[in-house]
């Protein structure tokens, strides 16, 4: 499926815009099974200087999509392999957007690095739309600091 919008690199920035988005975009459909050290671990990881260093840095990848340029999705790599962020903007949920960044991420992973496999640590709401784009789960459930995940991959 495409999709009329844009999805690129991120210009720098575009850095607060895309955390500002996954703040509010988790706040809404994922804190509520969230302990309050969970969310208050979620908000600490974005908001952390560090975060954004390594990414001025090419060292953590933000790749985003755009509605005339309006930062309305955001996807996050690190470690090369690793999709460490996914959110989509509430009003642009179920057009293709979130599949359209994975298959933007997973190409740049095979035509740029190399890479045969990407690995996700999914949050509740988002195991689903991964199970539906191929992605596997390595382990079930697990939660640390507050945080709640499943380990996936997908095989490129």
């Amino acid at each position: 499926m495409e999709t009329p919008y844009e999805i690129r690199s991120a210009y720098r920035d575009e850095w607060q815009d895309a955390m500002a988005l996954a703040w509010k975009t988790f706040l809404r459909f994922e804190a509520d099974v969230y302990t309050p050290e969970g969310v208050k671990n979620f908000q600490n990881f974005i908001t952390d200087s560090t975060l954004h260093r390594m990414f001025v840095m090419g060292a953590y990848q933000l790749f985003v999509a755009l509605d005339h340029g309006k930062v309305i999705g955001m996807i996050t790599l690190r470690n090369s392999t690793h999709i460490s962020l996914l959110f989509v903007d509430e009003r642009y949920h179920r057009r293709g957007i979130g599949r359209a960044l994975i298959k933007y991420l997973t190409e740049y992973l095979l035509t740029e690095v190399g890479a045969y496999k990407v690995t996700v640590n999914s949050s509740p709401y988002g195991v689903e739309f991964y199970h539906k784009l191929g992605f596997k789960d390595i382990r079930s459930e697990e939660k640390k600091d507050g945080i709640i995940y499943t380990p996936m991959e997908f095989i490129l």
